[in-house]
C-alpha cells in the first residue's frame, strides 16, 4: 500500500528562510513529510534539476469586477484562476467591490457565487468599501470580517469610490475594534483632478498624459496621510500598489519612526515606465494604470524597497480590460486619458518576471522570492500554517520551477483574456512546468487538469501585521485615543475597542 498520495522527489525545496534537497510527501491534499527518501506513493514527479518552490499567493487582482467607472474587467473566476494557476499561483485574492448604492451582504453574496462556480485554485475576497455608512461600519462590516474577510480596501482617490479623511478615521476605527487589515489606494485626489483639467482644457489628451496628472507628488503625499491616519488610530497599515520613489521613502522613514506600515508594489513598477505610454496613436493606453508606470530612478527604489523589507508585498494588480471599445478605448480614437479604463493584465506573469529578473539576474535570493510571492502574503492576510509554505501541515500548494527554461513572452502562450501583454517579447529565464493545489496536479505539460468550481473558498483569520512587534509602538497611542473619544459600539466590546487584541499562540509578522 502507498505511503502517499503524492511524492514530489530529489528537487530542492525553497521557503522563505532555508534552501534544501528533499523529497515531499503529500496526503489528503496535505504536506505530511518532507525528507529524503520518502516511501511509494500512488503519483510521483521527478523534481531532479528543479526547484520546488511554495505557490504563489496573488493578494491584490481584479476578477470579474466592475470598475469605478462602469467597465467590467474581461476575465471572470475560470479564466483569471487558470491563468494564475499556469504563472504558477495557487491562490488569489480578489476583491469583492462594493459601489456605493450596493449593500455590503449582496456584495459579499454576488462574488462568492461567482467564484464557487468557477474558480480552479483556492481564493478569499478583500472586500472594497465605497460607502461607510452606519450600517456598513456597525453592522456589516463587522460581519463580514468575522465570515472570514478580514481585509478592506479603501481609495482616497476615484469619484465614486473615494473616502474623505474623516470616512477613513471611521474604517481604521473599526479596523482596530474587529482585528481587520486596511488596504489603502494612496493618491492625492485633488492633485490629480487639478492636473487633469488643465492638461485636457489645454488639448492634452493622449496616454501620456495619465502619467503626467498622477505626479509622484500626489501619490507620496496621500501616503503619508494615510500613515498619520493609522497612527492617530492606532491600527496597521497596507499601502497598495507603490510605484514611486517618494511614496517608498515616506514608508521607509515611518517604518523606522515605528509606524506600523506596510506596502506592496507589483511588476508594472519594475519593468514598464512612462515612455511605455507615450507610443503611437492610442497604443500608450495598453500601459495605463494608477498609479502609472514612473521613470528608472522609480523602479530602482522599487528593487531597494523589495530588498530591505520596505516592499514586503509582491501582488499583480491584474486588472485586465481588453484594447477596444470594451475596455481602454470606451470612445474609439476620440478616447482621452481620462476616459480609458485604469488596469494592467499580469496575474499569469507576476512570478516568472520576479523569478527571471530577481532570482535568475541575481537581484534577490530564492529565499526572498519565495517571500515576496507567497510566504508574506499568508502572513499578511491571515493564511499563516495554510498556505505559502512548504511545511508539514499546510496545504499542498507547490510549483515545479525548471530555473533553466527560457520563454518568449507572448499574448498568444497567455491564458487571460485580455488579449494583449505588456511585456510582449520579454525574454525569461525560469518557469514553473507543473503546479499542485491541495495535491492535485493542476498543470503539467502545459495543460491544465483542474475543473471549474474546484477551486475553494478560504475563510482567512486575523492578519500576523495586527501582533507584530511593530503595532506595539503604538499601543501608547490607542490609550491616548481613548481618554479623547469613544470610537467602539455601544455593546460589551465598547471598553475594549482599541485595545490590541494578542493571541500569545499567534506568530509574529514575517515579511522582511
Amino acid at each position: 500500500m502507498e505511503e502517499f498520495d503524492l511524492v514530489v522527489r530529489d528537487g530542492w525545496v525553497a521557503t522563505a528562510s532555508e534552501v534544501f534537497a528533499a523529497d515531499v510527501g503529500v496526503r489528503d491534499g496535505v504536506i505530511t513529510a518532507i525528507a529524503k527518501g520518502l516511501l511509494r506513493a500512488k503519483r510521483e514527479i521527478n523534481a531532479s534539476e528543479r526547484w520546488v518552490l511554495p505557490g504563489g499567493i496573488d493578494s491584490h487582482c481584479h476578477v470579474e469586477q466592475l470598475s469605478g467607472m462602469g467597465i467590467m474587467c474581461v476575465d471572470d473566476f475560470y479564466s483569471a484562476t487558470v491563468a494564475a494557476a499556469f504563472g504558477g499561483t495557487t491562490t488569489i485574492i480578489p476583491f469583492a467591490a462594493q459601489h456605493r448604492e450596493m449593500k455590503i451582504p449582496d456584495v459579499v453574496a454576488d462574488y462568492a457565487k461567482r467564484a464557487r462556480e468557477k474558480a480552479v485554485i483556492d481564493y478569499g475576497f478583500h472586500l472594497i468599501l465605497a460607502n461607510p455608512d452606519e450600517t456598513a461600519l456597525n453592522i456589516d462590516l463587522p460581519a463580514v470580517i468575522r465570515e472570514g474577510i478580514t481585509s478592506l480596501k479603501v481609495y482616497m482617490t476615484y469619484d465614486k469610490l473615494r473616502l474623505d479623511d474623516h470616512q477613513l478615521l471611521d474604517v481604521l476605527a473599526v479596523a482596530a475594534s474587529e482585528q481587520a487589515l486596511v488596504m489603502v489606494h494612496a493618491e492625492n485626489h485633488d492633485i490629480i483632478r487639478w492636473l487633469a483639467n488643465r492638461l485636457l482644457a489645454r488639448g492634452h489628451k493622449a496616454p501620456k498624459f495619465h502619467a503626467v496628472a498622477h505626479d509622484p507628488i500626489a501619490e507620496g503625499e496621500a501616503t503619508n496621510r494615510a500613515i498619520a491616519l493609522s497612527r492617530l488610530i492606532g491600527v496597521p497599515l497596507l499601502i497598495v500598489h507603490v510605484s514611486a520613489r517618494e511614496a517608498i521613502e515616506t514608508i521607509r522613514n515611518a517604518k523606522q519612526r515605528g509606524a506600523a506600515v506596510y506596502a506592496e508594489t507589483c511588476p508594472q513598477y519594475l519593468f514598464l515606465t512612462a515612455d511605455d505610454l507615450d507610443r503611437n496613436g492610442l497604443e500608450g493606453a495598453m500601459y495605463c494604470c494608477s498609479p502609472p508606470p514612473r521613470d528608472k530612478d522609480s523602479q530602482d527604489a522599487v528593487w531597494a524597497g523589495l530588498k530591505d523589507g520596505t516592499l514586503p508585498i509582491f501582488s499583480s494588480d491584474h486588472a485586465p480590460y481588453r484594447f477596444d471599445k470594451t475596455g481602454k478605448l470606451p470612445k474609439g480614437d476620440a478616447t482621452t486619458f481620462k476616459e480609458m479604463a485604469n488596469g494592467l493584465p499580469g496575474i499569469e506573469l507576476r512570478m516568472p518576471l520576479l523569478f527571471s529578473e530577481g532570482v535568475m539576474a541575481g537581484r534577490l535570493s530564492l529565499q526572498e522570492f519565495v517571500a515576496l510571492t507567497s510566504t508574506n502574503h499568508a502572513s499578511m492576510y491571515g493564511l499563516t500554517g495554510r498556505k505559502g509554505a512548504i511545511t508539514i501541515g499546510a496545504d499542498a500548494d507547490f510549483a515545479v520551477w525548471n530555473p533553466n527554461r527560457e520563454v518568449t513572452v507572448t499574448a498568444s502562450m497567455l491564458h487571460d483574456n485580455t488579449g494583449y501583454t505588456p511585456y510582449e517579447g520579454r525574454k525569461l529565464k525560469g518557469w514553473p512546468e507543473i503546479v499542485v493545489s491541495r495535491g492535485r496536479v493542476v498543470v503539467e505539460n502545459n495543460t491544465l487538469h483542474a475543473e471549474r468550481g474546484s477551486g475553494q473558498f478560504l475563510k482567512r483569520g486575523t492578519s500576523d501585521a495586527l501582533s507584530s512587534p511593530e503595532g506595539i509602538s503604538v499601543a501608547e497611542a490607542r490609550e491616548a485615543l481613548r481618554g479623547l473619544v469613544d470610537v467602539g459600539m455601544e455593546d460589551e466590546r465598547s471598553q475594549t475597542s482599541l485595545r490590541p487584541r494578542r493571541s500569545p499562540t499567534r506568530p509574529t509578522l514575517t515579511c522582511r
